[in-house]
C-alpha cells in the first residue's frame, strides 16, 4: 500500500503547521517540514516542540531563507526532499504541499488512488511551445542570468538584464535538457525522487544553470523528471486542486465550498483560507475517515469562470471589441433572433426557411459544427467566424446571392449584436422570450460544464438562482442597449399575440406569419 511522505514549505501560522502534520502522520504518513528562515523564529520553536516526539515528522537539516521566484524555494525543497528520503525509508511517495494546502479526500481515498497507477504527476508542458506563460519574461528567464529578486529589487533586477540584453551576454541551456514548465505542486515516487537527488549531486553544470534562472520552481522538477522518468509513467497534471483569478491570483476557498472541494478529481486544495475556521476542521476531520464515497464531478473551474465573469460592463467580463471592418453593404438586411433556447430558435429558423425562402443559419457564432458553406476557411472554426464576423457575413449574403438573410445567435454576445447594429446595413432583431424551469436550467448547467452527473443536489439548487439571473439579465441588458428594430415574441402568449412581432420583423404577411406562430411544438423543451 502507499505510504505517502508529505513535504511541506511553509513560514507562517505554526498553530495550523502542527496541526496539519498530526492529522497527516496519525493514519501512518509521514511529513517533512522546512520552515522559512525568514520567518519568526519563535514560531519554529513552537513547531518543533510540538512535534519533537513524533516519529512520523522530521525537519530539514538547513533551513533556507526563501524567496518568491528565487532559486531559494528550489533548494529548500530538495533540502526537505532529502531528510524525508533519509528519515523514511518506507515511503513510496512524496507530495509537495505548502502551509495552504488541505486534503480534500481520505487516507484511504488517497492511497488506493496512488496504488491504482505506477505513475509520478507532475505538470509538465514544453516551456517553449506551450502558453503557460501568459505575460511577461518567457525566454528571458533562462537565457539570462537573474542574481536579484524581481519584487524585493525590482531597480536591480531591471538593471542586470538590460545590462546583459545590451552587450549579448545570453547563455546556452543545458544541450540535453529540454526546458519543461507547470506547477510546483508534485506527487512523485520513491525512484524518481532517488534519481533527482542522484541527478543533483552529477549534474553540476544544471546545477548552476537553473541557480539563476528567474522562477525556477516551475521549471526545475519539471525539467529533470521529463529528463529522468519514461513518458509513459508520467501523469501531466497535478493532484493539488487550485485556481487563478483574471489577475494571476490564487483563488482562496472558505467555508461554504466544502462540497465544491469534495467534488474535484484532486486529493488537496489550496489555497484555504485562514479564518475558514470551519472548512479547516471539516477538512481535518475527513482525513481520518473511512469507507467515505466520493461523488466527483469536477465542475469547480468553469463553476468560478461563471460566477465570477460578471465585473466589466456592469457585471460581465466582456471580450475585447474586435477589429472593425468594412459594410455588409447599405442595402442588405440582417434578420437576428435571439434566443437563450437554442432548439426554439432552429425550429423557427426552419419554419422560416420553409414559409419564405430567406437563407437562414443556425448558432454559426456559438456552435463549431453549424452547416456552413465552402468559404475559404473564414467558417472552420468560432475563433475565425468571430473575428472576421463582417467579412464571414458578407460572403454569407453573396454565397446565398441575397440581400436578406436570417441568423441565431445567443443573447450574451451583445459585442456582436453592438457591432452588427453600428453597420451601415439595416439590422432587425427578434428576441424569442422563453420560460425556464429548474430541470431545463440543470440540464444547460449539465451542457456547458458548470455542473455534473454527480454534482450534489445542494450545490444545484445553490447554483439555480444565479443562471436564472443571468439569463434574465442577459435580456435585459438588450432591452437597455435601446437598439432599433427590436421585436420580442414570448412562448406564454397566443399565437395571434405573437403574429404583429413576426410579420413586421420578416417584414411579411401576417398570414405567412401566423403559419411560423403556429408552428407545431415550437417552444416544446
Amino acid at each position: 500500500m502507499a505510504r505517502i511522505a508529505y513535504i511541506l514549505l511553509c513560514h507562517k501560522e505554526p498553530e495550523a503547521i502542527i496541526r496539519q502534520a498530526e492529522r497527516l502522520t496519525a493514519v501512518g504518513d509521514s511529513m517533512a517540514i522546512h520552515f522559512d528562515a525568514r520567518a519568526n523564529p519563535d514560531h519554529y520553536r513552537k513547531i518543533q516542540n510540538a512535534l519533537k516526539d513524533n516519529p512520523n515528522v522530521v525537519f530539514a537539516k538547513k533551513r533556507i531563507k526563501c524567496g518568491w521566484g528565487e532559486w531559494s524555494l528550489v533548494q529548500a525543497t530538495l533540502n526537505t526532499v532529502a531528510a524525508a528520503e533519509e528519515a523514511f525509508p518506507r515511503a513510496t511517495h512524496f507530495y509537495m504541499l505548502s502551509g495552504d494546502c488541505m486534503a480534500i479526500k481520505t487516507a484511504e481515498y488517497t492511497h488506493d488512488f496512488l496504488d491504482a497507477d505506477d505513475a509520478d504527476y507532475i505538470e509538465s508542458f514544453d516551456y517553449f511551445a506551450s502558453d503557460w506563460i501568459k505575460t511577461g519574461l518567457k525566454e528571458e528567464r533562462l537565457i539570462y542570468r537573474h542574481f536579484f529578486n524581481e519584487r524585493k529589487h525590482k531597480r536591480l533586477f531591471y538593471a542586470a538584464f538590460n545590462a546583459q540584453k545590451r552587450l549579448g551576454l545570453t547563455r546556452r541551456i543545458p544541450g540535453d535538457m529540454q526546458m519543461m514548465i507547470g506547477s510546483q505542486w508534485w506527487c512523485l515516487r520513491r525512484q524518481t525522487i532517488e534519481w533527482i537527488l542522484d541527478f543533483v549531486k552529477k549534474r553540476k553544470d544544471v546545477m548552476r544553470f537553473f541557480r539563476t534562472t528567474w522562477i525556477p520552481d516551475e521549471t526545475f522538477f519539471q525539467t529533470v523528471v521529463r529528463h529522468l522518468v519514461p513518458e509513459n509513467e508520467i501523469r501531466n497534471r497535478t493532484l493539488t486542486f487550485l485556481m487563478f483569478s483574471d489577475y494571476g491570483m490564487p483563488v482562496t476557498f472558505y467555508n461554504d465550498h466544502f462540497d465544491l472541494l469534495l467534488s474535484q478529481d484532486f486529493l488537496f486544495a489550496r489555497k484555504i483560507s485562514p479564518e475558514a475556521h470551519d472548512l479547516r476542521q471539516r477538512l481535518g476531520d475527513l482525513y481520518a475517515s473511512k469507507d467515505v464515497r466520493f461523488q466527483i464531478s469536477n465542475e469547480g473551474r468553469s463553476l468560478y469562470k461563471f460566477l465570477t465573469g460578471r465585473g466589466r460592463v456592469g457585471r460581465r467580463f466582456t471580450q475585447r471589441f474586435w477589429e472593425s471592418e468594412s459594410t455588409l453593404g447599405r442595402e442588405r438586411e440582417l434578420m437576428i433572433v435571439v434566443c437563450k433556447k437554442w432548439h426554439v430558435a432552429k425550429r423557427l429558423a426552419e419554419k422560416v426557411r420553409q414559409t419564405t425562402n430567406f437563407p437562414a443559419i443556425d448558432y454559426l457564432f456559438d456552435e463549431e459544427n453549424t452547416d456552413l458553406p465552402d468559404l475559404g476557411g473564414i467558417q472552420t472554426t468560432l475563433g475565425k467566424r468571430t473575428r472576421h464576423r463582417r467579412a464571414l457575413m458578407r460572403m454569407l449574403f453573396d454565397y446565398f446571392e441575397t440581400d436578406r438573410l436570417l441568423i441565431c445567435m445567443d443573447p450574451n454576445n451583445m459585442d456582436l449584436l453592438m457591432d452588427f447594429y453600428s453597420d451601415r446595413s439595416k439590422t432587425r432583431m427578434l428576441e424569442i422570450d422563453c420560460t425556464f424551469s429548474d430541470d431545463y436550467l440543470i440540464g444547460h448547467a449539465k451542457r456547458v460544464g458548470l455542473a455534473g452527473e454527480h454534482t450534489t443536489q445542494e450545490t444545484l439548487n445553490n447554483l439555480l438562482p444565479t443562471i436564472r439571473y443571468d439569463v434574465v439579465f442577459e435580456s435585459d441588458r438588450i432591452r437597455d442597449a435601446g437598439f432599433e428594430n427590436h421585436y420580442r415574441i414570448r412562448q406564454d402568449a397566443s399565437v395571434e399575440e405573437n403574429v404583429p412581432p413576426l410579420s413586421d420583423f420578416l417584414d411579411i404577411s401576417p398570414d405567412k406569419a401566423r403559419e411560423i406562430a403556429a408552428s407545431e411544438h415550437l417552444f416544446a423543451d
